[in-house]
């Protein structure tokens, strides 16, 4: 296990085998439909070398979670080498202790070594609002390909539903 960042209190590390479940059920209890396969392939993939897994641990308990793609193949910058911030979650009971920009600084730090940009995927309907709100507070821009559905840029006038697939790409510049 290694540990990204820690003060004591709060504790970024690597993902163990354990986390998968404590995610799942967490997800589960917000009346979300979790996948306890895509963890238990987050873990796979971090052994890998495919994905880094960011565990956010709060006073020693599990609290919220992000991962850092290492080479997408999606997106507008898939197949580019640039690496994308996927699936930051702050558990409900946690928020507004810096947990999440701790887990953005740490993926923006782990991304700047192996690239000058990072890019991630924000819902455009208001449960993202939040997440929307700070990524353009950190300097994170629109890509400029418009909003994509269900992995392709979405036409215009398109007929799409205004889910969780419906996604605006945002880039930063590292360094």
């Amino acid at each position: 296990m290694k540990t990204y960042y820690d003060d004591g209190t709060l504790k970024i590390r690597s993902m163990i085998p354990e986390d998968a479940k404590i995610l799942y059920d967490t997800y589960l209890s917000y009346g979300w439909h979790p996948q306890i396969k895509v963890y238990e392939d987050y873990y796979k993939e971090q052994e890998e070398g495919e994905r880094l897994v960011f565990i956010a641990e709060y006073e020693g308990a599990v609290k919220g979670q992000c991962t850092l793609v290492l080479h997408p193949t999606e997106g507008p910058w898939g197949g580019q080498d640039y690496p994308e911030i996927v699936d930051l979650t702050v558990f409900f009971d946690i928020h507004g202790k810096g947990i999440g920009s701790k887990l953005l600084d740490v993926a923006e730090s782990e991304a700047a070594k192996i690239s000058d940009m990072v890019f991630l995927a924000v819902g455009v309907h208001s449960g993202y609002g939040q997440a929307q709100r700070i990524y353009v507070k950190r300097g994170y821009i629109p890509d400029g390909s418009g909003v994509w559905y269900q992995n392709k840029v979405l036409d215009q006038y398109a007929p799409c539903v205004n889910d969780d697939d419906l996604l605006l790409f945002l880039s930063k510049k590292l360094r």
